[in-house]
């Protein structure tokens, strides 16, 4: 495996379990297999390293959306992907609260995504329901899916599904013509 993809997936591992404040650089570079100086090259500095981890795990979560045509398919797709990488809440969110917002690397990593995810949930809704009808709901559903995601940490994959059944509540009744 490549050092910088090697770095990436040991910093996201640990960042995600333990977080970034409490995440040291000699755990880092003994999690990766590394030295410190080699992780310096690579990454810069720890904040670099997290932003660069925000990133890259950006484009893993978008490619699972590829394809997903229905507001149903995005709240599948969170319950694949909490299976797979665990429900722990949102490492982005996490990241943002951690640093207060006030790094600017974690904040622009944290608005990019959250902006991203944003554009692909409108499109799916706007393809499902018509302009104005998925343009109204975007926030309502955008709201239960990081609701889903932030109460799984608690409530497990039963948060997941209420919210899609709540989303597919609000599809029908926008498809019935029921929503001003």
């Amino acid at each position: 495996m490549e050092t910088k993809t090697r770095l990436l997936a040991a910093a996201e591992q640990l960042f995600d379990l333990n977080g970034f404040t409490a995440t040291g650089m000699d755990r880092l570079t003994q999690t990766a297999g590394m030295s410190t100086r080699t992780l310096y090259k690579h990454a810069g500095s720890k904040t670099n390293l997290m932003a660069a981890v925000l990133a890259e795990r950006d484009l893993r979560f978008m490619r699972t959306l590829e394809g997903v045509e229905s507001v149903d398919g995005i709240f599948a797709a969170l319950e694949t992907w909490m299976r797979e990488e665990g429900a722990r809440g949102c490492l982005f969110l996490r990241a943002f609260g951690e640093t207060g917002g006030n790094i600017p690397e974690v904040r622009a990593a944290v608005l990019a995504h959250k902006e991203s995810f944003r554009k692909r949930l409108a499109e799916i809704l706007v393809t499902e329901l018509g302009e104005a009808a998925g343009a109204r709901l975007a926030e309502e559903i955008l709201v239960l899916y990081e609701g889903a995601t932030a109460a799984s940490v608690y409530r497990g994959p039963a948060a997941v599904a209420a919210a899609r059944r709540a989303a597919a509540i609000l599809v029908a009744d926008a498809n019935a013509g029921q929503r001003p």
